[in-house]
């Protein structure tokens, strides 16, 4: 799931250069969403039979319900606090959902996304990779 996050951010860019904001919107939330479920799955212990509560619950598009069951909501919050481009990246991130593929995004909210996610200092992606 790491790897497919970091490509999905790469896909996410090269079609807000194409001119694609709507799926650049769309892949951009899109590798949140594997990020936050790689951080779930690096909690899976090799040979662990896993909680079936959780496996069931790690199905969900919901960036905050993934985020809550990777034990990183109250981390998010924290780093918002001290950090506040992060806030308003996280913010932005959280807006996103697997309805956006159904929604037509302008270049700029597609911009905004793409950088929110990206980021490398203040990014959402960048806080995530030190959870993988």
């Amino acid at each position: 799931m790491q790897a497919l996050s970091k490509i999905r951010v790469k896909e996410a860019k090269a079609l807000l250069s194409a001119g694609l904001h709507d799926g650049a919107y769309y892949l951009a939330g899109y590798a949140v969403e594997c990020a936050l479920k790689a951080c779930i799955a690096k909690e899976t212990r090799k040979h662990e039979f896993p909680d079936k509560k959780r496996v069931d619950d790690s199905y969900t598009h919901s960036l905050k319900k993934l985020a809550e069951l990777a034990e990183l909501w109250k981390s998010g919050q924290d780093r918002s606090r001290a950090d506040p481009e992060f806030a308003r990246y996280w913010d932005a991130a959280q807006l996103w959902s697997e309805h956006s593929r159904y929604r037509r995004h302008s270049l700029e909210e597609a911009q905004q996304l793409v950088e929110a996610v990206d980021n490398r200092s203040h990014g959402v992606i960048a806080w995530l990779t030190l959870y993988w």
